[in-house]
This record gives structure tokens, C-alpha cells and sequence, in this order.
């Protein structure tokens, strides 16, 4: 319930910058990131950037901050279905 609490008060913005300086808010955890993809979660739902030369130059979990620096491409919104799903069941999606 405390977890209901902080999704629904956190705000959730996105502030892209010519394609090359990406700005979220309201990230409660990030999956993986490389060079081409960094994959978050948010108070929203599950968010993926795709690009080349992807950089996470900030991250604070504390403040729901997430930054990234690079060619950015597109962004992809998935809704979150239980981010308690193991690796398995996310690969046999």
C-alpha cells in the first residue's frame, strides 16, 4: 500500500531536448541500459528509450530522477502488469 502512496504522489514529466538530452521524472527502478536501449519503470508504467550512444549521466531512485545523453530515437510506454515477473516471463512474453 505504502507503494500505491509514492506512485500516486511522484510526478511523471519528460523533457527531451533536440533528441539528444532525455529528462525523466517519477522512475521508481531501471531494468537494464546499453548503448542502444535503457529500459525504466515509472509511476506510469514500464518506459523504453532506444537510440545510439545512450549514456545514463544521472540517476536518483530517492527523487525519481532518471537522465539520459545520446541520439535518441523513439520512446515506448508498456503498462505494468507486476514488475515482480521474473526474467522467464518476461522473455516468454
Amino acid at each position: 500500500m505504502q507503494d500505491e502512496n509514492i506512485k500516486n504522489s511522484m510526478p511523471h514529466n519528460l523533457i527531451l531536448e533536440e533528441r539528444k538530452k532525455l529528462s525523466i521524472s517519477g522512475v521508481t527502478d531501471v531494468d537494464s541500459f546499453d548503448e542502444q536501449t535503457v529500459i525504466a519503470y515509472t509511476v506510469k508504467g514500464e518506459i523504453t528509450v532506444k537510440g545510439w550512444d545512450l549514456h545514463v549521466s544521472k540517476l536518483n531512485l530517492e527523487q525519481g530522477e532518471l537522465s539520459v545523453e545520446g541520439e535518441i530515437s523513439s520512446l515506448t510506454y508498456t503498462d505494468i502488469k507486476g514488475k515482480s515477473q521474473g526474467f522467464f516471463s518476461r522473455v516468454l512474453r
